[in-house]
């Protein structure tokens, strides 16, 4: 028996000599029976259905198989409201598909005749809906007619574009994902795939910085001193000690430092233990180091309030300042042409530390002896946080020192605070109990006070204009008797009164920056009264940096001094920058000094520098000239001066050594490393998936590495990655860009790794990068006589333990893949609850597979189900 193919369905053809006639009629009772059941072209029509590019404007790109016919594209509608986030339910027996647009009162409804949307009908032409076996296609006009989805088909390159002006449920999610992601930043939040925990340390010496100064001058004795900073770790906790030696004199036990100091940020109760070396917020003066142990629960990291408060100061021009809180560097800057300088830093929680540290051109490093401390100390609601401190004073009388100092946030405008303070040689050994508050008065109000029972009473109110402009008033009132606040080393004058007044103005436009800052102050003291007053312009001119200061002082009408200081720094050609500097006396009515420096800068390394100098009052002559170089491993520099008939001849040296554990060597630095902390990044191809190091895996250099802080630097020899100059007990991340590796199948499982900075310590982080296997197979419809492969099957992938890995839809012939799967057992399936709805039955309910181990990833194919209609 032969067959006979008609409209795609096999009949028997009978061989039987029969008249014309008699064939006739049997082929239209035939062909009567077959087309007797009711039927609808597009379900006849030939179409290819292909995989395209689908972009939703504002959304993003997706690949979506679509359905062709005469170039005329038919989207598929479940998979574009469900990529759009459009609530809809698919009935696949009926053709029809429902659900609402946007909001629950907009109803849909799809079918194979006609489209209903809010109260209107769109009637459907034989031709305008195609149904398959898993999906319905729609003529791409009718989701712009319909829904404002306009979309155009691109035939050369395969892609969909659809432009709206609706703000689509998928668009709003985006933009409140966006806004979390932005609010997070803001404060620091990140979600890490990894957190590296902290591991103990008995004891490890990891970092040295080092100094070496030599001063030579005409007839005077050659000066040479060496400065040695030792860090390490000893019982968990980070510790330091500081050599200090000079030719010229006998060692001095007050010239040497130590500390040992534990953190755990996580102990509510006692976060921080210090011993040794430590500062103490004192009301009382102190020109010594306290000896001694401190113990708090304030957090060692520095935490954001709200609102700014300018300090500013002075310093030698061209250095460079950096500024910390609580020991964490939050900002830096370079002073300008007379050496001012000015930070504008977030207001913080609690009682906080704020230091300078200066670096000078010629490798000088100097640190504010004067700890200047914010006056407005706030707390979150609740919250309570005490420091007790006790220790000796290094001065002449070995003074004992003890404060206690607690502070609760009352709520979230009022912090209210007290204390005691004990110090043997001041207030005749009596002790000093105290009290403070800071309140916030409106949104730009801000006051404090504190009183110290027979020493002091002293409060700061503090108003800050929208325009940027703030004005700070100061009032302190001291005990006439007190001795614990001196005016100066040595000093039996003792402070009555202060006043300040200080007023800020920022002024800037499309060309000009600038700051002035306006300082009156008055002291007043048991014999004298002191008055100081200043006005200090400084502005950014286009390329050039200007600084105009005016100072007035006197004690005493008669005896005043008044004059300004102007200097400009700008740059002349072949990269030479000039700064002039002229100071005027208005007393002498002439000029009384001028100046002119010259600096260049060589290879981005290093800078040579000239400057004259000519004191018009002495009749003196200066000159000076220096050079300095920045190496890898250290910085040099040389400055000599020639004053009259006096040469001076000054030359330092300094850097760093960092022990590297991972490596077994020693690491020289041209920076201060003793107290940060630094890492050591592994990646590593990781063949058997086991995540972790073992001796037969290579080393992976070829990889993108991010890490939101420190110096990042590449190590060729070993292929890692060395982080240095992070700020201890703070928490970091490593971004690895999963898409860097030319090989595909290599993947980063976890990308983002969140660690915490140790101190005087290279922590190790290795990376595993995992080599991920292929399977690949193919979906089968069987249905009378023909077998052909059907799209848009879904095929799920399982460990051998039945864990989901990932699912993956089949294509318009029926070939599926995956990549993406670690060494091990796994077995694949055809989605059961897909199938159910389709009323089909496969043939296998899954087949297992094994991907091996191999370096450029394992390939499995020929996975392949059949499946047929019920």
């Amino acid at each position: 028996m032969e067959f006979i193919k008609v409209n795609n369905i096999l009949i028997p053809s009978l061989k039987l000599q029969l008249n014309s006639s008699f064939k006739l009629v049997c082929l239209f009772i035939v062909c009567s029976t077959i087309f007797s059941n009711k039927t609808y072209c597009q379900e006849n029509l030939d179409y290819d259905e292909i995989s395209v590019s689908l972009n939703v404007q504002k959304i993003g790109t997706v690949e979506m198989g679509v359905v062709i016919r005469d170039q005329v594209a038919y989207l598929p509608v479940k998979d574009i409201l469900d990529f759009i986030k459009i609530r809809n339910t698919l009935f696949l027996e009926q053709k029809r598909i429902e659900g609402f647009f946007m909001s629950p009162d907009n109803i849909f409804s799809i079918t194979k005749s006609k489209i209903t949307y809010k109260d209107k009908e769109f009637l459907l032409s034989k031709t305008d809906l195609i149904a398959t076996e898993t999906n319905l296609y729609l003529k791409q006009d009718y989701f712009g007619k319909v829904f404002g989805l306009n979309c155009s088909f691109n035939f050369r390159s395969l892609s969909v574009l659809v432009n709206t002006d609706i703000e689509l449920p998928a668009i709003k999610e985006m933009k409140t994902l966006t806004l979390r992601q932005n609010i997070n930043k803001l404060n620091g939040e990140k979600i890490a795939d990894t957190i590296i925990p902290k591991k103990y340390i008995g004891f490890k010496l990891g970092v040295a910085d080092w100094t070496l100064f030599n001063n030579y001058q005409t007839e005077s004795p050659v000066t040479t001193r060496l400065n040695v900073t030792l860090g390490g770790i000893l019982f968990g906790g980070e510790a330091s000690a500081v050599f200090n030696a000079n030719i010229n004199t006998p060692l001095n036990g007050s010239d040497q430092f130590y500390r040992w100091r534990h953190v755990n940020n996580n102990f509510n109760a006692l976060r921080q233990v210090t011993v040794g070396n430590i500062f103490a917020q004192s009301t009382s003066t102190l020109f010594a180091p306290i000896s001694g142990v401190q113990f708090t629960n304030s957090p060692s990291t520095y935490r954001k309030s709200f609102g700014t408060y300018t300090i500013s100061d002075k310093t030698e021009p061209g250095w460079t300042v950096e500024l910390f809180v609580n020991n964490v560097l939050v900002n830096y800057t370079k002073s300008d042409a007379s050496g001012f300088f000015t930070f504008d830093i977030p207001l913080v929680y609690g009682n906080s530390e704020v230091k300078f540290k200066f670096y000078g051109p010629w490798g000088e490093v100097r640190t504010s002896e004067q700890q200047i401390l914010i006056p407005f100390n706030f707390l979150p609601q609740n919250q309570f946080e005490y420091t007790v401190t006790s220790g000796i004073v290094q001065d002449e009388d070995n003074s004992k020192f003890i404060k206690a100092a607690a502070n609760f946030g009352l709520n979230k405008r009022i912090t209210i605070g007290g204390g005691v303070e004990y110090l043997s040689s001041a207030n005749r050994g009596k002790p000093m109990p105290y009290i403070n508050t800071s309140i916030r008065l409106g949104s730009n109000f801000l006051f404090s006070g504190e009183h110290v029972n027979g020493v002091v009473s002293r409060g700061i109110l503090t108003y800050s204009l929208p325009s940027n402009i703030r004005v700070e008033l100061n009032y302190s009132k001291y005990e006439k008797n007190q001795t614990a606040i001196k005016s100066g080393k040595g000093s039996s004058n003792n402070y009555l009164e202060e006043r300040k007044l200080v007023a800020i103005f920022p002024l800037r436009s499309k060309k000009i920056s600038a700051y002035s800052r306006l300082t009156i102050n008055q002291l007043v003291l048991p014999t004298t009264t002191f008055n100081v007053s200043e006005l200090l312009i400084s502005a950014i001119i286009k390329n050039s940096s200007v600084n105009l200061t005016t100072t007035m002082a006197y004690s005493d009408p008669s005896q005043k001094l008044f004059n300004t200081n102007f200097s400009i720094s700008t740059r002349l050609p072949k990269g030479i920058r000039f700064i002039p500097l002229i100071q005027y006396d208005y007393v002498k009515n002439n000029v009384i000094r001028i100046r002119a420096e010259f600096e260049k800068s060589i290879t981005n390394r290093g800078f040579l520098n000239f400057t004259y100098e000519r004191d018009l009052v002495q009749k003196t002559s200066y000159y000076t000239l220096g050079f300095r170089y920045n190496f890898s491993f250290a910085q040099l520099a040389f400055f000599g001066k020639r004053s009259n008939d006096v040469t001076s001849i000054i030359q330092t040296i300094n850097g760093s050594l960092i022990y590297n554990d991972h490596s077994k060597m020693l690491i020289a630095s041209n920076q201060t490393n003793v107290g940060r902390g630094g890492l050591i990044i592994q990646p590593f191809l990781d063949i058997n998936g086991n995540g972790i190091k073992d001796n037969f895996e290579p080393k992976v250099s070829d990889i993108s590495i991010k890490v939101n802080a420190g110096t990042l630097v590449l190590n060729k020899k070993d292929s890692s990655f060395l982080v240095t100059g992070l700020e201890a007990y703070n928490n970091y991340f490593i971004d690895v860009n999963k898409n860097s590796f030319e090989n595909i199948t290599w993947k980063v499982r976890k990308p983002i790794i969140q660690f915490t900075a140790e101190p005087n310590h290279l922590k190790t982080i290795e990376i595993p990068i995992s080599v991920m296997g292929e399977a690949d197979g193919s979906v089968e419809l069987k249905n009378a006589e023909v077998t052909k492969g059907i799209g848009r099957i879904i095929v799920n992938f399982f460990t051998d333990e039945g864990v989901f890995v990932d699912r993956v839809l089949t294509e318009s012939d029926g070939f599926f893949s995956y990549i993406g799967l670690a060494p091990g057992k796994y077995y694949v399936s055809v989605d059961e609850n897909q199938l159910k709805k389709l009323n089909f039955t496969a043939n296998k309910n899954k087949i297992v597979f094994n991907i091996k181990p191999s370096k450029e990833g394992d390939i499995v194919e020929g996975l392949k189900f059949k499946i047929i209609s019920n």
